[in-house]
């Protein structure tokens, strides 16, 4: 676990199961259609219960079959899970950084939004984007954690749930180079 001083607040970065904290929102890297699927997406939906695809039935579809478009959030109650909500957002397939790398930011800032306007006080990220829709991670980590550090907000903490040692070094590399590292007291 690595932690780090950003704005208000601290930004965590740990390995592993993002569907086990408890914190007030997870954040779902979802597809348009916000009724599960595979990765994170999958994990979260089995943690949570039925009670989340049911959640997610009921936001409006902004065209057919599209319940929250590439680059934006939606929040629903976190069902069985330990977070009180999950923010479902989706992050660009990859197909090269001047594309993608907009549409990445705008999941990572409309999810922290959603977050400050719901007065939540901690989140948790994936890494958006990065296991089927393919983007690169030291890529991915610099979007993510430059999106944190100017659109934290009120939030006391970010979290990054990271899910390989992989996807740690590239997040933790891009981290060390953005903030001051929160040390803790010796003993």
């Amino acid at each position: 676990m690595k932690r780090y001083v950003v704005g208000c607040g601290e930004l965590v970065l740990s390995p592993g199961d993002i569907t086990a904290l408890a914190v007030d929102a997870i954040v779902n890297a979802a597809n348009e259609r916000m009724l599960g699927g595979g990765g994170v997406d999958g994990a979260i939906h089995r943690a949570a219960g039925p009670g989340l695809v049911e959640a997610c039935r009921q936001i409006t579809e902004v065209r057919p079959d599209v319940r929250c478009p590439t680059g934006e959030a939606r929040i629903t109650d976190g069902c069985e899970l330990p977070a009180r909500y999950v923010i479902h957002t989706v992050g660009p397939i990859y197909v090269d950084a001047g594309r993608s790398a907009p549409l990445l930011r705008a999941a990572y800032r409309s999810s922290l939004a959603l977050a400050n306007d719901h007065d939540l006080r901690s989140v948790a990220f994936p890494a958006i984007s990065c296991g089927v829709f393919g983007y690169p991670l030291a890529d991915a980590a610099t979007v993510a954690l430059q999106a944190c550090r100017d659109d934290i907000g009120q939030l006391r903490r970010v979290q990054f749930a990271l899910f390989d040692a992989d996807a740690f070094r590239a997040f933790a590399t891009a981290a060390d180079q953005l903030f001051h590292p929160l040390l803790e007291p010796p003993g």
